[in-house]
């Protein structure tokens, strides 16, 4: 972005001064290209962060109009009394308040920097944004319902004139509170709460934000809440609430790792509390101690929070190894010191591959290869082997102009299943390459499948615009639900794959290709890597596991190239195992749709 403040020095026509100041001076782009993606946000307890108050800015009008934009930030029952410290008096009625479960957010990014420009008394200010979605009372970050790509509203001085030390009141506001990107990211946590799929068989993630001015003793409170009151809308087609009228008496009670929950819980057996301890425990990913989950005033269950992670854990990965194609078959990757493996791939199968997704099922490997036939078309061809894949059976179809790469999803059903792109549509696979066309309601043409590790939610890219939707199992086969479309900086987008639990890998358009770590509900960016050099056509990462220390890996290809983060730089030919050498004066082929196994 280009900082505009225009009139840094005003005139004498003006009836009241302002000094605007310089503004803060540019600085350089922050390089996080030596990185992987960024991990899971986690609690920081009792961090306490509040949003400046109205005089922190003193004088710098740029600084004022950016805390303005931070002051709904905190506790909801105070969002409107902290807004309207930065009001003029005369103006405070205009801002129509909410109360309860009512007040909401609109959080934006600003697309270009303030601008702000001197008028006969005051200043006039114009943001130019990008809605990016409205954030409930109750920690929800939901599509955006406004359509205001500007706002405009004016600044006069706290002071008599002459005195240029006063500070500014907002003349004029918008009749919203306004919340940008970047105040979501400073004074709000991002935090995974789980829920049961609906065959009560494993967790899945949603997301909620909580204020850091939230004090400690009232965090386990909020969870409980979130928890109580069910999964984001465009999850619940593959994740499952609390019983229904599940509701918790009180606030949660405690301290020192010792807490208590009251809840009138319908139907609360043991199973239903065993399943709830692990909901709790995963919530609450850095507590450590007990919490006694009580119904109706009635002790019925002592969680160890550490032990219900430690004997239910999220996901199980059993390693992870690099591979790519090269000259039409896959082979392993020794770019860093992790163990180099054998091509799960026999070799009278690994010919004519064009890119592939491989999958851990246990003792077995799962494998979905794209291959081209004789007659130039592309067609799908998948297998499933201890160690080894032999057999693979190929679609029957007369084959396809162009596959994506093919992703299996996880699932605790004994048929395995995934999801591909051909020719610009969605299509479901089994264990013998059937291909089914899946529904999504959506106009456009796909271009880009990825699936999360919980296998109940997808990512998916159509015509250039980025979405997120959930699974169902209904009967064993998945059904994609209605997709939600999030809102990013980036256009045109091209690849997505799953860095972490809440987040997405994003190749798209900056001004020029790059790569971004965006959260799953569009509204958290992080440029990782700001010029991949050319469009970004093949993406794959290691996710970042919760509670771990390590941000995970991704690779990718662009124009023919494939590279690696980590430090970012190219993958060659002499990093590819187990290729020949070519004859003298014949120039080597590259490595190209780089992926990962486990």
């Amino acid at each position: 972005m280009r900082r505009r403040v225009a009139g840094a020095v005003f005139g004498t026509a003006l009836a009241l001064t302002l000094t605007a100041g310089c503004g803060i001076p540019d600085q350089s782009e922050v390089q996080v290209e030596q990185r992987g993606p960024a991990a899971e946000a986690s609690w920081s307890l009792g961090r306490g962060s509040e949003p400046p108050t109205r005089t922190a800015s003193g004088s710098d009008a740029e600084a004022f109009v950016r805390n303005f934009l931070a002051a709904a930030a905190g506790e909801p029952d105070r969002a409107y009394e902290r807004v309207k410290q930065f009001i003029a008096a005369a103006d405070k009625p205009s801002l129509q308040e909410r109360q309860g479960s009512e007040v909401a957010l609109s959080v934006v990014r600003l697309t270009d920097d303030p601008v702000i420009e001197p008028d006969v008394d005051s200043m006039k200010v114009t943001i130019t944004v990008q809605q990016v979605g409205l954030l409930r009372a109750n920690g929800m970050l939901v599509p955006p319902l406004a359509t205001e790509s500007t706002y405009e509203f004016r600044l006069i001085s706290a002071g008599p004139a002459g005195q240029d030390d006063a500070g500014f009141y907002v003349s004029d506001p918008p009749n919203v509170l306004l919340l940008s990107d970047e105040a979501l990211r400073r004074y709000y946590q991002a935090q995974s709460i789980y829920f049961w799929n609906s065959d009560r068989t494993r967790l899945v993630p949603d997301q909620r934000y909580l204020s850091s001015a939230v004090p400690p003793e009232r965090r386990v409170s909020e969870v409980v809440r979130w928890l109580t009151a069910g999964p984001s809308e465009w999850l619940r087609a593959g994740a499952s609430g609390l019983p229904d009228r599940t509701e918790m008496i009180n606030n949660a009670t405690g301290a020192d790792g010792r807490w208590e929950v009251n809840l009138d819980m319908p139907g609360a057996d043991d199973g239903r509390l065993e399943q709830l301890a692990t909901q709790l425990a995963w919530s609450l990913p850095e507590l450590e101690g007990t919490v006694e989950i009580k119904i109706l005033n009635q002790s019925r269950k002592v969680v160890d929070l550490g032990g219900q992670r430690s004997s239910n854990p999220l996901y199980t990965l059993d390693g992870t190894a690099r591979y790519c194609v090269y000259d039409g078959a896959i082979h392993g990757l020794a770019v860093t010191s992790e163990p180099n493996r054998p091509v799960p791939v026999a070799a009278e199968a690994n010919r004519g591959i064009v890119s592939a997704g491989l999958r851990r099922a246990g003792p077995d490997v799962l494998a979905a290869l794209v291959v081209t036939g004789e007659d130039g078309k592309q067609r799908l061809s998948v297998g499933r082997g201890r160690d080894v894949v032999e057999n693979l059976v190929t679609e029957p179809a007369r084959g396809h102009t162009a596959i994506s790469r093919p992703v299996w999803l996880r699932s605790d059903h004994g048929r395995p299943y995934g999801l591909v792109v051909a020719d610009s549509r969605l299509y479901r696979f089994d264990d013998q390459a059937a291909l089914r066309p899946v529904q999504l309601g959506l106009p456009g043409r796909v271009s880009a499948v990825a699936a999360a590790l919980d296998g109940h939610r997808v990512a998916l890219i159509v015509d250039g615009a980025l979405y997120v939707a959930a699974i169902s199992w209904e009967g064993g086969v998945p059904t994609v639900g209605p997709a939600r479309r999030l809102v990013t900086s980036l256009t045109r987008t091209t690849a997505v794959d799953w860095g972490a639990e809440n987040r997405l890998l994003v190749a798209g358009s900056a001004g020029r290709p790059a790569i971004y770590d965006v959260s799953v509900d569009g509204a958290l960016e992080t440029p990782l890597r700001e010029d991949a050099g050319a469009e970004v056509s093949h993406l794959a990462a290691y996710p970042t596991m919760p509670l771990s220390p390590y941000a995970g890996s991704f690779m990718y290809e662009a124009n023919g190239v494939a590279y690696r983060s980590n430090p970012f730089e190219r993958i060659v030919r002499d990093q590819v195992q187990d290729v020949t050498p070519p004859p003298a004066g014949v120039r080597p082929g590259n490595p190209t749709a780089p992926f990962f196994l486990y």
